[in-house]
């Protein structure tokens, strides 16, 4: 039984990157009880901070500690907080300069302890930071809106993605999901999530762009949908992306999501692609969002 029963009430409010934001009863942003999983998520800067503050605490504790005991350290000045600080900092990162040195045997077990502490916090931080810096990304660019427009006689939703990297991903799978707000029989109010068939959900290779299509057809949960029913249903479209990127050898994914407003009926994607003159094929990123009306001719 927890002896702080109201933090179990807290409502943590939450901003995930796919533009959703909900509220939990009895979950924590910041779990200390998981130092791994709250280093490897939390931002750089918050990250880099804690780094820092971690260093300072560590140095300052055991700078009191040499403190506490006045002549423990030769060559440093009894009761200078400045000089138990630098030397705790040199202690802890194991330089040593030879100026000053732990002089009796209380000294000397301070510092054995503060330098068997600064091996394990060096060897933690690089494992953090490594880990950090090496998890691999897809960096698949997104067009800005989702649109609806016919494709041979039928309604359908396209989204289009680009791979921004110089290298082709292989392996690529897709998925697409609808979060849709509707009633049930009682009068319920409730979110449902619906799968959205596309045409292909997989391809070997990724290699400039692609356009994800949905039929809209009687069995589509989006059939009937105009403008207005797309506001009200508050839907949001939620895509995911997982690929292998062979020149490192690893799996990537990414995920984003579309609110209703970003869904443009009537509207289909301008040409991103084209020709160059020596024959080779050119994806242009910048165009990936660019959309025109859906009875304009399409661009060369």
């Amino acid at each position: 039984m927890s002896f702080f029963p109201w933090r179990k009430r807290a409502s943590r409010i939450i901003r995930t990157n796919l533009g959703l934001e909900f509220a939990k009863i009895g979950a924590s942003r910041f779990d200390l009880s998981d130092p791994y999983h709250l280093a490897l998520t939390v931002r750089w800067p918050v990250f880099v901070a804690g780094l820092f503050g971690s260093y300072l605490v560590i140095t300052g504790l055991f700078a009191a500690l040499y403190l506490a005991q006045p002549g423990c350290v030769t060559n440093g000045h009894p009761g200078s907080l400045t000089d138990a600080l630098f030397f705790s900092i040199e202690t802890l990162a194991t330089v040593g300069y030879g100026v000053m040195a732990p002089a009796t045997l209380y000294g000397h077990l301070v510092a054995s302890g503060e330098i068997i502490t600064g091996m394990a916090f060096t060897a933690i931080m690089t494992g953090l930071i490594f880990v950090r810096f090496s998890k691999p990304r897809a960096k698949v660019v997104y067009a800005d809106t989702v649109v609806i427009c016919r494709h041979n006689g039928r309604p359908t939703l396209m989204l289009r993605i680009g791979n921004a990297r110089t290298s082709v991903l292989t392996q690529v799978h897709v998925s697409l999901n609808a979060l849709i707000r509707e009633t049930s029989l009682e009068g319920g109010s409730f979110r449902s999530l619906h799968e959205l068939t596309l045409m292909r959900a997989s391809w070997p290779i990724f290699p400039l762009i692609m356009t994800m299509m949905h039929v809209i057809d009687e069995h589509s949960p989006l059939a009937g949908l105009d403008r207005r029913g797309l506001d009200l249903s508050e839907i949001r479209l939620i895509f995911s992306l997982e690929a292998r990127d062979p020149e490192l050898a690893a799996m990537v994914y990414d995920i984003t999501s579309y609110d209703a407003a970003a869904i443009r009926p009537g509207m289909r994607f301008a040409d991103a692609v084209s020709q160059h003159q020596k024959g080779h094929t050119v994806a242009d990123l910048t165009r990936i969002s660019l959309i025109e009306p859906e009875e304009a001719p399409q661009l060369a």
